[in-house]
């Protein structure tokens, strides 16, 4: 019979593992990227300092390829122009684009297939071209092939080259769950190219506005009157002042991951999804007919008016953002927030809430505002009142939905 003083000196101390390692990449920003006088796309492959030629396979929205029909052939001419430098493997692999290849796990098989059979090992590159859906696909899967192989992002949308893109999330949609399958795996670099802006429709070139007025408000009252200031331009289209919006919306998304104390999200506070609690579960509802960045902006004008409610924000203020969402095209009412029999809240949204508390884990943590610029968080929301935040977003004359 073994005795506890045995059992005892059979145990040996506890080992303790620790470790850290330091992440390092840039976000640049040029035009007309893959001119072959252009060096900004072969000086960013060129800081691995890798003395042999790099490998490359390229996936490309299907969006952005019927828009760009040159850039095929473009790409193509770009890697022989630096022979010694650049070795394109294959044709670029083309996918539908939009939040329905989240949705697609057949996808990520393909991609695996397309790495696999052009040959690409942990030293070469997997380069996706395209918007935010893309690139959290394709990196999805450059993190889990090989245990990791190196990815460029190239995004195209005002949303993917200010928010989506430049962070350190990639992943797909499953069990009918935003984002459910993930990574926390940062890129190697990421490149704007704002010449891929101009094709954009004007729904894609707004939605992604709605990212910057979200971290204005939660970060710097002057970049939000900036915007404000600068809605006409934007709703017009005036290149110059997108790119000032991306630039510093970036700037403060990139700031945020390195100085948080929380890159990888360990915690369950997240202050970037100011707006998202609502906006994830308004996509799903319309199976995502409605934009991201169009559900964000519904989300912002629905907390701020829950904040109003609860006595953090003031009135003034409340209006001031509502008012700065419809300057600049936004509609920051849906039918699906309204339980139109009851006059309420609509409580398939509100399960949004237990899915927004699952996915973060541990404590739900919602942020609000108690200033324009100074976001607090808490960690219960009152569904009475929604519904009252819910009568401040609803049209006064008769309302047409134009979502589409």
């Amino acid at each position: 019979m073994t005795t506890d003083k045995a059992i005892q000196k059979k145990n040996h101390p506890t080992i303790h593992q620790q470790f850290s390692i330091s992440y390092n990449y840039k976000v640049k920003f040029t035009e007309h990227l893959f001119q072959p006088n252009n060096l900004t796309f072969v000086d960013t492959l060129q800081a691995d300092n890798n003395p042999k030629v790099r490998k490359l396979v390229f996936v490309i929205d299907s969006e952005v390829e019927k828009h760009h029909p040159y850039l095929n052939n473009a790409i193509q001419d770009y890697c022989l122009a630096y022979p010694t430098e650049l070795q394109l493997c294959g044709t670029p692999l083309i996918v539908v684009g939009g939040e329905a290849c989240k949705n697609n796990f057949h996808l990520v098989n393909d991609i695996l297939k397309y790495i696999d059979d052009q040959k690409i090992d942990r030293h070469a590159y997997v380069i996706a071209i395209g918007g935010g859906a893309i690139l959290d696909l394709v990196g999805f899967v450059a993190a889990i092939a090989h245990r990791g192989i190196r990815h460029i992002r190239i995004p195209t949308t005002v949303l993917s080259q200010n928010d989506s893109g430049v962070g350190v999330k990639n992943g797909i949609n499953y069990f009918n769950k935003k984002n459910y399958l993930g990574t926390f795996v940062p890129p190697f670099a990421v490149i704007n190219d704002a010449n891929f802006l101009l094709t954009l429709n004007q729904r894609d070139w707004r939605s992604g506005i709605s990212e910057a007025v979200k971290v204005a408000l939660i970060r710097e009252a002057d970049f939000f009157y900036w915007i404000e200031e600068n809605a006409q331009n934007l709703d017009n289209r005036i290149m110059e002042t997108m790119e000032i919006l991306i630039y510093r919306c970036a700037q403060h998304h990139m700031n945020h991951i390195s100085t948080n104390g929380d890159p990888f999200e360990k915690g369950s506070s997240r202050p970037l999804d100011f707006g998202h609690w609502a906006a994830h579960k308004l996509e799903q509802l319309t199976d995502y007919k409605v934009r991201h960045g169009e559900a964000v902006a519904i989300g912002i004008a629905l907390d701020v008016a829950y904040s109003y409610h609860v006595g953090m924000l003031s009135k003034k203020a409340m209006k001031r953002v509502h008012t700065c969402l419809e300057a600049l095209g936004f509609f920051i009412y849906h039918p699906l927030l309204h339980n139109e029999q009851k006059n309420a809240f609509n409580p398939i949204l509100w399960e949004g809430l237990e899915e927004f508390r699952e996915h973060l884990g541990g404590e739900l943590t919602i942020m609000l505002l108690d200033d324009i610029g100074h976001g607090v968080e808490v960690h219960q929301m009152n569904q009475e009142v929604l519904g009252k935040a819910l009568m401040e977003l609803i049209p006064k004359v008769g309302y047409i939905n134009k979502f589409v």
